[in-house]
């Protein structure tokens, strides 16, 4: 079995393959998937209409024949390719050596029928041109049996020397007639040496079944990840991709060179004359899965080669699975499998092919702006002072700016405008309106830079920007679904529009349309959460002395979560839009039970405090009150809060007990625990209520 898996090639272990042998295993597999193409378009239905017999009984022998042929054909091809690459290497050889010997007893007759022809019999020392005739198929006749002997790893040379019986019978003057006999001979000897070498490999390839069987129920093949895990690696071992990629190059170089010159190909011009090509090249199921794997291939190496324009190799290192060009492959085999490509005649199938690769061309597009709207944003958003950068960036932008809408305008001139041409049209005008936001925002970002001070509400401007973009795709969404809806009703009906309108509406109104409202949802209940959080006042900042954790910048002013811990108020909206946890400690945001007021989104009532001179407590109670917050850490939220507004009425405090948070910390500046609100507090000892507005206000 180790010979199985490694000796010859494996099925199941797949060990990494030196550069010569991944050549060879995708190389010597081409042909078996060629002759499997050539089997798919040979249409035997016709050629056996065609046949003429004597006899009833003898045409169906010979279109039973034929047809055994055919399906013989296709099992032979079929175990040929799956063969591991050890096995397909010896198959390889023993062809080659068939094919040498074969070309032996050709070199063999040659020599015969010219001896023949000459009419010379007696000896060859005697007749120079005889001699030479001779010498010359003796030493091509050696060559042969000692390539056959080293392709065959076999120092019995004798055993392919069949071919050499009438050269050595002319050696002793045997008879010329005699020679054509002796040459039929020696092809009957080559041929049972062939026949017997086959019958005793007759069941290499069930042999190798039942050790592939064997090995996959050896890993107990029973679980799903384990299946997928033997298909993976078989997938790496016999490098699908790579094998029908190559397999289609060699099918489409081929018809290059065979229609290049023909009238036909000067007068379609050279790029119908290339998609033309390219539609010879997909006729079968085999053609379609190797122009599927081309066009990933060169959709990956677009939008790599998009990444390396915008970020140099520091961003090939970056794997996007949806950047990997394997959308747009499954994109046209879908297509194609959908509309029928196969089952059509040749100039329908290059129109549908050229609508195909449309639609791929700008799924690629569509990748390419994903990739570069968070460079451009980034490099405004980060102040990059780079100007080269900024140049590729907005370069890309104005290509994906302005190609699109080309596409679109060359496209609307071949055809009329329909319900398929709009749907072509508005994946293009996406394309270019996202870029538009996507540049508006990065003018925003610039303007800032520009400006060397934060723009007052910035983060609404973008949220407002990405927000009519996105009512304008939706727009353009809603037009596509309703033309074709109209062109349904009152025009031509078939059972694929239907079903593209209905995925349109589902995919691109629908969809487009919850996400949308959701997001409005989000950020509602996110002003709103910020709007019942209670505002730090200028000496709870200047006590907690940190910097937001959000975004690591100074605070000057923030909001207090129920856990005790500072955040910008726009930081702090931003995360509530992604999770309803506080960013530190992960606690719910939600006002908790305990606070009713806060619940219940009201702003805490204020009161009168007391006289100044008793607004200070004295040393002894606060050395109590830093003891008692550091001592009740096991205690419940409500033995806290009870304690701390007896705490805060004896020592005369500032504040009622129904006022803000108080918060308490420790050494490390984290929060301990959570008192009675505070609330912000006038120079006089009273509570100032249009502080307390105006911060309110300032959360929306």
């Amino acid at each position: 079995m180790s010979a199985f898996l490694h000796g010859a090639g494996g099925y199941c272990v797949c060990v990494k393959m030196p550069r010569l042998e991944e050549v060879a295993n995708v190389v010597l597999r081409v042909p078996s998937i060629l002759v499997l193409d050539m089997l798919y378009k040979c249409d035997i239905d016709s050629f056996t209409d065609h046949l003429k017999a004597r006899t009833e009984d003898m045409l169906f022998k010979y279109k039973y024949v034929i047809w055994n042929i055919y399906y013989l054909g296709h099992i032979v091809s079929t175990v040929v390719l799956l063969l591991p690459l050890g096995h397909i290497i010896q198959l390889y050889l023993h062809v080659l050596c068939t094919l040498l010997l074969y070309m032996g007893h050709q070199i063999a007759r040659d020599y015969v029928r010219d001896e023949a022809q000459y009419g010379y019999d007696g000896a060859l020392f005697l007749d120079s041109p005889a001699l030479n005739r001779f010498v010359t198929a003796l030493t091509s006749q050696i060559i042969v049996s000692t390539l056959c002997a080293f392709l065959m790893r076999t120092q019995h040379v004798w055993l392919f020397s069949a071919h050499l019986l009438p050269l050595l019978a002319r050696v002793v003057s045997v008879p010329l007639d005699w020679l054509l006999t002796l040459s039929s001979v020696s092809m009957m000897i080559t041929g049972a040496e062939v026949a017997v070498f086959l019958l005793a490999n007759l069941f290499v390839p069930y042999r190798l079944v039942r050790a592939a069987y064997r090995e996959i129920m050896a890993i107990e093949v029973t679980e799903l990840y384990r299946l997928m895990a033997v298909g993976v690696s078989l997938w790496h071992c016999f490098a699908v991709p790579v094998l029908f990629s190559v397999f289609w190059f060699v099918l489409f170089g081929v018809q290059l060179v065979t229609n290049y010159g023909t009238i036909t190909a000067v007068q379609q011009g050279p790029l119908l004359y290339l998609l033309t090509s390219v539609s010879e090249c997909c006729a079968s199921p085999y053609s379609l899965l190797g122009l599927t794997f081309v066009v990933s291939y060169l959709a990956l190496g677009l939008l790599s080669l998009c990444k390396f324009y915008l970020g140099g190799f520091s961003a090939l290192q970056n794997h996007n699975v949806m950047h990997s060009g394997v959308t747009e492959g499954v994109t046209l085999l879908l297509l194609a499998l959908q509309t029928g490509l196969l089952d059509m005649a040749a100039l329908q199938r290059c129109f549908l092919l050229f609508i195909i690769l449309f639609i791929v061309l700008t799924s690629t597009l569509q990748s390419m702006s994903e990739i570069t709207e968070p460079v451009v944003l980034g490099l405004g958003a980060s102040r990059n002072r780079s100007v080269w950068k900024h140049l590729r960036g907005l370069s890309m932008c104005g290509f994906l700016l302005l190609f699109p809408g080309f596409m679109a305008y060359k496209i609307s001139q071949f055809f009329n405008m329909d319900f398929w041409l709009l749907i072509l049209v508005s994946s293009c005008m996406l394309t270019s309106l996202q870029v538009t936001g996507t540049l508006l925002i990065y003018s925003l970002f610039m303007v800032e830079v520009w400006r060397g001070a934060a723009l007052p509400g910035l983060d609404e401007i973008v949220y407002y920007v990405n927000g009519v973009c996105r009512v304008l795709e939706f727009a353009v969404a809603v037009c596509v679904v309703a033309y074709g809806a109209w062109e349904s009703l009152w025009g031509e009906w078939s059972w694929m529009g239907a079903s593209v309108i209905i995925i349109h509406s589902y995919c691109n109104v629908w969809l487009r349309a919850q996400a949308g409202w959701k997001s409005f949802l989000l950020r509602q209940e996110a002003a709103r959460k910020i709007n019942v959080l209670p505002r730090a006042s200028a000496e709870q900042l200047q006590d907690h002395n940190d910097v937001c954790a959000i975004c690591f910048q100074d605070m000057t002013s923030a909001v207090i979560t129920y856990c005790g811990h500072f955040f910008h108020a726009n930081c702090l909206r931003k995360w509530l839009y992604v999770q309803e946890t506080c960013p530190m400690c992960h606690a719910s945001i939600k006002p908790s039970s305990a606070n009713p007021t806060a619940a219940a989104g009201e702003a805490p009532p204020t009161h009168r405090s007391p006289p100044p001179s008793e607004q200070q407590p004295s040393p002894e109670t606060r050395q109590q009150e830093e003891q008692a917050s550091q001592g009740d850490s096991d205690c419940s939220a409500e033995t806290n809060c009870d304690e701390s507004e007896r705490k805060y009425s004896n020592s005369g405090s500032n504040c009622s007990k129904d006022s803000l948070q108080h918060l308490h910390y420790g050494a490390n500046g984290d929060s301990q625990g959570v008192a009675n609100p505070v609330p912000s507090c006038s120079s006089h000892g009273e509570a100032d209520p249009e502080v307390a507005s105006q911060e309110l206000r300032e959360a929306d």
